[in-house]
C-alpha cells in the first residue's frame, strides 16, 4: 500500500483489523516494571470529512504536569479497579468527548514501558463515522484526525540513534494539520498499530526509544 492509497472507514476495514488483532497475542509488562504507574491509551478509528479512515491524535495542554504540549493518544492513568479497556474508554470521553461502548473495542496491543514511569496499554477502538470530537481544554490543546494512509508513507518509521541510549529512537512524520514528527511512546504505539492491526504482522516495539525530553 502506498501513501496515495485511500483507506475507507467501512465494515471491511473493521473486519480486517478485528481479525488481525484476534490473531495477535499482546505482551504484558514484565515483573521488572511492576513499580510503574499503569496507564491506557485509545487508538481510535474515525473518519474525516472525505470519509477517509483516520486515528485520533491530540496535542496535550501545555500546562499539564506530565508531558505538557506533547503529541499523544487519548488516555491516562488507570484508576483503582479499572481495566485498561475501561480506562481508555473513560479517557476518550473525558478528553475528546467521544463515548464508545465496550463492544467498540477491537483488541489490545503490547504494553509499552515509558522512561517517565508509566506502563501504557494501548486499546484499539472503533469510534465510527461522522462522530464529533471536542477537545477538553483543561487537558487537550487540540484534537486531530490523521488519515491511516499516512502510516504507510515511505518515511515511516523514522529511526535514528541518540548519544543517551543504545536503543533506536522512533518517530513518525505526519502531514495534514499536524506537520511534525510524533515521537515515542505515541510513535511506538501507532507504528505497532500499523504493523499488527492494518497489516497482520507480529512486530514488537518495546525496544524503541523515546526522546530525552519525554524521559521526565
Amino acid at each position: 500500500m502506498q501513501i496515495h492509497d485511500r483507506i475507507e472507514l467501512d465494515g471491511v476495514l473493521r473486519a480486517r483489523i478485528g481479525r488481525h488483532l484476534d490473531a495477535f497475542v499482546p505482551l504484558r509488562a514484565a515483573e521488572e516494571h511492576a513499580d510503574l504507574v499503569r496507564a491506557a491509551v485509545a487508538v481510535t478509528l474515525v473518519d474525516d470529512a472525505s470519509g477517509d479512515a483516520c486515528f485520533v491524535l491530540t496535542r496535550r495542554a501545555p500546562r499539564l504536569a506530565n508531558h505538557g504540549g506533547q503529541w499523544s493518544l487519548p488516555g491516562g492513568r488507570i484508576d483503582g479497579g479499572e481495566t485498561p479497556v475501561e480506562a481508555a474508554l473513560r479517557e476518550l470521553e473525558e478528553e475528546v468527548g467521544l463515548v464508545c461502548p465496550e463492544e467498540s473495542v477491537l483488541g489490545l496491543l503490547d504494553d509499552y514501558p515509558t522512561r517517565s514511569g508509566f506502563v501504557i496499554t494501548p486499546v484499539v477502538v472503533w469510534g465510527g463515522a461522522s462522530c464529533e470530537l471536542r477537545a477538553e481544554p483543561g487537558e487537550v490543546a487540540s484534537v486531530h484526525r490523521v488519515p491511516l494512509r499516512e502510516l504507510d508513507a515511505p518515511a515511516v518509521p523514522r529511526l535514528r540513534q541518540i548519544p543517551e541510549s543504545d536503543r533506536p529512537l522512533i518517530s513518525i512524520p505526519l502531514g495534514g494539520t499536524v506537520r511534525t514528527d510524533v515521537h515515542a511512546p505515541t510513535a511506538a504505539v501507532v507504528f505497532q498499530f500499523r504493523e499488527v492491526a492494518l497489516h497482520g504482522r507480529r512486530t514488537r516495539v518495546a525496544h524503541y526509544e523515546q526522546p530525552v525530553f519525554a524521559w521526565r
